[in-house]
């Protein structure tokens, strides 16, 4: 009897730590035809980079960086860790590129060592080492360059506009930086036109003007040096009560989309897949993360702003579940199309990285 009773409370325990550790993936809900799975469990998975054989995943709160087998078992190697935030990940040429807020780091020929993984070296110190909007997403554009964001060290105000609130490009192997976007306040996703090779990028709204206001935003840098606004104007025309006078809000450039206001925008990737219906291709999937301080939730999603060229056409959720009621579940982060057309998203508060497929109706 003694026997049965302490199989019974293991089997009990295990029971409950299964489902502690499932997914409410049913909560999930998709346009038909769509499917959403598991893919791998990374703890506070945030930027995602494909490599050869290997998804290479950043993190905020975890100080590390993994590698996740693209075949056969998905358990996450680390290969750095003990790293200031470092939220983004670039491969390029068997190397992998990690931001550590003032550094840029690179780990050579990563996938041939992750047993034994290389120290990281370091590529450039050339940024600041604020930690206010300090974690970076990168990557590297059509130009070769490794394209490094900077945000403003605050939630309003005005930095040094060399350094501070812009979009610079990092060659990485003179270590010589250069500015290509401005008045950018926090941009933690972009990706480049399929078609056109032209930047796109989101960009998070200053908090405390209200629930509704400012938008975040979807902004397309058509040639270097253009200013976005920050911190003078926000969306298309909300002229910034402090840092608004005497500016137009029509002497900068507006976005082509203005999103949910405060459901910080993080990760966006075109869809250059062909899995996917027609009415998605070259689409902007994006990771809505989700507001922090706003008295109703907003976000935790992943949206889609449909394009006709240059112009957005629609702009409506893609996949959403995450937030049930005031609370929140899971926070997606990150999105990334896969060579099969299929789409991941990465989500830093369930520690997990999801696929979505097309399997039609």
């Amino acid at each position: 009897m003694k026997r049965l009773l302490a199989f019974a409370v293991i089997a009990f325990g295990w029971l409950a730590q299964a489902a502690a550790d499932s997914l409410p993936l049913s909560n999930l809900r998709l346009p038909p035809g769509f499917e959403i799975e598991e893919f791998a469990r990374v703890p506070n998975a945030r930027q995602m980079a494909l490599g050869k054989s290997h998804l290479f995943v950043g993190s905020m709160r975890e100080g590390k960086v993994c590698a996740v087998p693209l075949e056969g078992e998905r358990r996450p190697r680390v290969v750095a860790e003990g790293l200031q935030l470092p939220v983004g990940v670039a491969f390029r040429d068997g190397d992998l590129y990690v931001s550590a807020v003032s550094r840029i780091l690179r780990l050579r020929d990563i996938e041939a060592r992750l047993a034994a993984p290389p120290r990281p070296e370091v590529v450039s110190e050339a940024f600041p080492g604020d930690t206010h909007h300090g974690w970076k997403f990168i990557a590297f554009g059509p130009d070769g360059r490794l394209y490094v964001p900077v945000g403003a060290p605050c939630n309003i105000c005005a930095p040094d506009p060399d350094r501070y609130a812009v979009i610079t490009r990092l060659d990485v192997a003179s270590g010589k930086t250069g500015v290509v976007a401005r008045g950018v306040r926090n941009t933690v996703g972009f990706d480049w036109h399929p078609a056109t090779g032209e930047l796109w990028f989101t960009d998070n709204g200053r908090d405390w003007l209200g629930d509704d206001a400012p938008p975040d935003e979807l902004n397309r840098l058509a040639k270097p040096g253009q200013h976005f606004g920050y911190p003078h104007c926000h969306g298309r025309a909300i002229a910034d009560p402090e840092f608004g006078k005497g500016r137009r809000c029509a002497d900068f450039v507006p976005p082509v989309q203005e999103l949910g206001a405060h459901v910080a925008s993080l990760g966006m990737r075109f869809y250059s897949g062909k899995q996917f219906p027609a009415r998605y291709r070259n689409a902007v999937f994006i990771a809505e993360h989700g507001s922090w301080n706003r008295s109703k939730k907003a976000g935790y999603r992943v949206s889609v702003v449909r394009l006709d060229g240059n112009r957005a056409v629609g702009y409506e959720p893609f996949v959403t579940g995450w937030q049930q009621g005031e609370s929140a579940w899971g926070r997606p982060a990150d999105v990334l199309v896969m060579p099969d057309g299929s789409l991941l998203v990465s989500d830093d508060h369930a520690g997990a990285i999801y696929r979505v497929v097309y399997r039609g109706r």
